[in-house]
């Protein structure tokens, strides 16, 4: 399924404690990808990352990316997306990593925190959104 937006299916997922991959564009124009934690919010997927990583100088340069999840009990439930990033802002950004806490790790507040550090929440639209089908069972074949 080849859609514009994320359907209620698409988010369901999204909204799961899996892990998805983000793809940025590196200075040298080569694919930079990084396990990231996600969230959705309305039609976008958020993202949160630290100031001074290699994704954040990135999504700031190039603002085309692109995030896939597969879910991890199963592999043929897939969402992947081809998105713009329209905002990279600390505003929230704090309250955003206990929010991933909470649904990632079952914890109030982020514990990997370093001193000093400055949290980015990175808001993500998605221009292109590809769905895996379901597989066909064996069952299902056989009954047509």
């Amino acid at each position: 399924m080849n859609e514009t937006s994320l359907n209620g299916e698409a988010k369901a997922l999204l909204d799961e404690p899996v892990i998805a991959n983000l793809a940025t564009i590196d200075a040298a124009g080569r694919p930079h990808v990084t396990p990231v934690w996600v969230d959705t919010d309305g039609g976008d997927i958020v993202i949160n990352t630290a100031e001074g990583r290699a994704k954040t100088r990135n999504l700031r340069r190039a603002a085309l990316v692109a995030v896939s999840v597969v879910d991890s009990q199963d592999p043929f439930r897939v969402v992947a997306v081809q998105g713009s990033v329209v905002e990279v802002t600390t505003d929230g950004a704090d309250e955003h990593i206990d929010r991933l806490a909470r649904k990632y790790l079952g914890v109030d507040s982020y514990p990997m925190r370093q001193p000093g550090e400055q949290r980015i929440k990175v808001r993500i639209r998605p221009d292109r959104v590809l769905m895996q089908p379901a597989p066909v069972s064996r069952t299902e074949e056989d009954a047509e």
